[in-house]
């Protein structure tokens, strides 16, 4: 044997050596991780006892019901506020052997077959939807007495009246409404007619009226055409009957994007699906606004000079004494916001409000407006002094009567306006210093911004209280990562306790392994503002050794994404199972911050927050140095997130080595229109390919794995094979995953497998286990499926409520 040979000999036994001493520290080989990790789920389900969910306050009542969590199921609670008690609602365990009986399954009082009821007959009995109960009704309506627990299933109710559609809505399904609009006083309709709108007299019983009524009609316009044509949808009537407001629509450029379904489950043949779907650049509608009186015939349009350049004018909204129409101009670029009046008499647009911004103004998820009395004042969300805040303004002058809410933290959203009281009763973030600002926490302001009141000042993340049907009580819920739920009752008035009513049990969980995940802070790129984030390590973690980190990333700009509630993380904690410390961070760039935390975005996605992600995972490794080894640093995400995790092995690959990238926008020319305008801005410009991963495909160093739906209708899968494209092209070594009838996300064990064996393989060092040679069981397949990380919803994710509440 050769010199060389002995070395390499040497070599490999040392490197045996090596990977059983880190096999036998870690106390498991490969399968026995894997038996870990898909068993996660199955050993902390239903160990957490007294969480509090269904709260309903009985009506015209000051008692609320609730349901908990108990050993091996769940409990239902009454509570009185009068006398300041709780008890069992009703004697679970007779009601359990009374349904066993009528319903012909076996109950317990723990297992009762619904989750909600409702008191019938003054407290005397009680109603409720049972959930599988036998054929022919599994979804049979029930009474059960309470006095000599006598329960009978009840007569199915009369099916819903269906009606027309509401003017202006969607019809069955989702599908637009293509009915007439009829007018308020029920005498007239509107339609479109050879593109211009048409009104005619209502005909009895919805018929046609022949050509009687044909004559009895008239357009009310005559310069729509079949390429600047009168929108069904956009057509409003005044509240008097007399007017109509409508949008004369130049239509943009309609992008298809082509998918291949190569395995349809109904026939052998693949099939072709189109889907209408803009992107960045793309030509975008033009309405124009038009006002117009049924008496005279009269036609009134908006003043363009006031929208130039709409990425959208949101819908038309008339005033309650009908002398004017709203609307909200969104400028292309999302660098200037108004809400503009026509006024119904005249024709004149003016401006109510004006938004601008250097980087962005975020309609898409910190819009808020009401208008306060038809208008005379309005309620109004801005950035403008660096933090998300409201304003009211004078509805008649357009100027600013004064700023409602201010300081350094960040109003999450309005729940309530009382105009009678002149309250607004609203959500906010970070008012408290010293903890996390990104709790959500629960508040009451006067229109003039004085009586700040706080109803959920404890340290956590709240969830909206449940007020009593007169306000004068509430049940508080709140819970951190790292501290269990507590659920109180609270009067309004001084916000005091009026007495606990759950504190969640975790000892059974805790008996598990498992340990709540740590928040940890670090100073991030500017040396002052505080990132957050989590640690997560497995049941088995052994402080004495070291651990491989793989991070879990989502920088999309429209939200942050550390979880902030108490839960099991079984996502990540089923991933950390195998041998890893597995974290979240929200680095700049993301969203309920400060305005200038959230401008790091701006025509700047590639940079995804990584300088502070860095810099977190320096200041972990300095407080944890035996266990927290950023020699060997993963990263997967979907999305914004798959986008994200590719680029850190393009733009960091000296701090990360691996990554799983799953459905990502590759290149934000290629993605939907709103999202990546919203931020990367227009017109497009080289900042669009400074942040693109396939212009920087060759610059990939570490393990790559792509997975791309075949689909994907959130993301164009072109943007994954053009970034797969770049990268053969460069003869880079990486790995591409095509999961054929996958939607965006591309979900299940089957995914979740792949990401699991390439960090095993390429941050342990390790085989995974030769799947195909194990025996496969749909027991088996169901307790892995229960382990891998739930599917989140990414199109909700990226999808803003602003597009459900204003568009047509």
């Amino acid at each position: 044997m050769t010199a060389r040979q002995l070395l390499g000999a040497g070599a490999a036994i040392w490197a045996a050596v090596q990977l059983s001493v880190f096999i036998g520290a870690q106390g498991e080989d490969v399968k026995a991780r894997y038996e870990r990790a898909e068993s996660f789920g199955r050993r902390t389900t239903g160990r957490v006892y007294n969480l509090v969910d269904r709260v309903a306050w009985l009506p015209d009542s000051d008692a609320v019901t609730y349901r908990k969590t108990v050993k091996g199921g769940y409990a239902f609670v009454l509570v009185d506020t009068a006398t300041g008690t709780k008890a069992d609602a009703f004697d679970h365990e007779r009601l359990a052997a009374a349904l066993s009986t009528a319903m012909g399954n076996q109950y317990t009082a723990a297992t009762l077959p619904f989750a909600a009821f409702e008191f019938a007959d003054g407290r005397r009995g009680i109603e409720f939807t049972a959930n599988g109960a036998p054929a022919p009704a599994p979804q049979a309506r029930w009474r059960c007495t309470l006095a000599d627990y006598v329960c009978s299933r009840q007569a199915a109710p009369p099916p819903a009246d269906a009606g027309s559609p509401a003017p202006g809505g969607t019809g069955r399904g989702g599908a637009p409404n293509t009915q007439p609009r009829v007018s308020p006083d029920g005498r007239f309709e509107a339609s479109i007619r050879n593109y211009n709108v048409y009104v005619r007299p209502v005909q009895p019983s919805g018929r046609s009226g022949g050509d009687a009524a044909a004559s009895s009609g008239f357009s009310l316009s005559s310069d729509g055409s079949e390429g600047n044509a009168y929108t069904l949808q956009s057509i409003r009537w005044s509240p008097d009957s007399k007017k109509i407001a409508a949008f004369r629509r130049r239509p943009g450029y309609e992008r298809l994007v082509h998918l291949v379904e190569s395995s349809p489950t109904d026939q052998l043949q693949p099939r072709h699906r189109t889907l209408a779907y803009r992107k960045p650049g793309d030509v975008v509608d033009f309405d124009q606004p038009v006002v117009f009186d049924i008496g005279t015939r009269a036609a009134l349009a908006g003043d363009v000079s006031l929208f130039p350049n709409p990425y959208e004018n949101t819908r038309l909204a008339w005033r309650n004494d009908s002398r004017a129409v709203t609307f909200e101009y969104n400028q292309r670029g999302h660098q200037a916001y108004r809400v503009l009046e026509i006024d119904a008499m005249t024709g004149r647009t003016r401006t109510l409000i004006e938004e601008t911004q250097k980087t962005f103004v975020e309609y898409s998820g910190k819009r808020h407006r009401y208008d306060v009395a038809d208008g005379k004042e309005i309620v109004w969300a801005s950035e403008r002094d660096g933090w998300n805040h409201l304003y009211l303004y004078d509805g008649t002058t357009g100027v600013v009567k004064n700023q409602i809410t201010k300081g350094p933290w960040v109003v999450r959203g309005v729940d309530r306006v009382d105009e009678q009281a002149r309250q607004i009763w609203f959500r906010a973030s970070g008012m408290t210093p010293g903890q996390d600002p990104y709790l959500v926490k629960y508040y009451r302001v006067n229109f003039d911004g004085t009586g700040l009141t706080a109803f959920t000042p404890e340290d956590g993340q709240h969830g909206a209280p449940q007020y009593s049907p007169d306000r004068r009580y509430y049940v508080d819920t709140w819970s951190r990562v790292d501290l269990p739920p507590r659920t109180v009752l609270k009067r309004t008035s001084d916000q005091s306790v009026v007495m606990p009513l759950e504190t969640a049990d975790i000892t059974d969980l805790l008996a598990t392994g498992w340990r709540l995940p740590e928040v940890f802070t670090a100073k991030g790129r500017d040396g002052v503002t505080d990132i957050w984030g989590i640690i997560i390590r497995p049941t088995n973690f052994d402080p004495a050794h070291s651990y491989p980190v793989v991070e879990n990333i989502y920088a999309g700009p429209q939200d942050s994404f550390v979880p902030k509630t108490f839960g099991t993380q079984g996502g990540m904690q089923s991933l950390a199972e195998l041998g890893f410390i597995v974290v979240q961070i929200d680095g700049m760039g993301t969203s309920n911050r400060s305005k200038a935390f959230h401008d790091v975005a701006w025509q700047n996605l590639g940079d995804a927050g990584f300088p502070d992600r860095i810099l977190w995972h320096r200041a972990v490794a300095a407080t944890y140095p035996r266990n927290y080894d950023i020699t060997r640093v993963g990263i997967y995400g979907t999305s914004a997130g798959g986008q994200n995790s590719a680029g850190a092995l393009l733009f960091h690959p000296e701090f990360y080595t691996v990554a799983y990238s799953n459905s990502g926008c590759h290149d934000n020319r290629m993605d939907k229109i709103w999202w990546n305008e919203q931020w990367m801005g227009w017109p497009l410009g080289p900042h669009y390919a400074a942040s693109s991963n396939v212009e920087h495909a060759s610059r990939l160093k570490g393990r790559l794995m792509l997975v791309v739906p075949e689909l994907d209708t959130n993301v164009d899968p072109s943007s994954t094979l053009q970034l797969a494209n770049a990268l053969v092209r460069a003869n880079k070594t990486f790995e591409l995953v095509f999961v054929p009838g996958a939607s965006h996300g591309a979900g299940g064990p089957f995914t979740t497998r792949k990401r699991n064996d390439w960090f095993v393989k390429h941050l342990l060092g390790l085989d995974p286990p030769d799947w195909n040679a194990e025996p496969e069981s749909s027991a088996r397949n169901d307790a892995a499926r229960a382990a891998f990380e739930p599917e989140t919803d990414y199109d909700a994710l990226e999808r803003a409520a602003f597009f459900a509440d204003d568009l047509d």
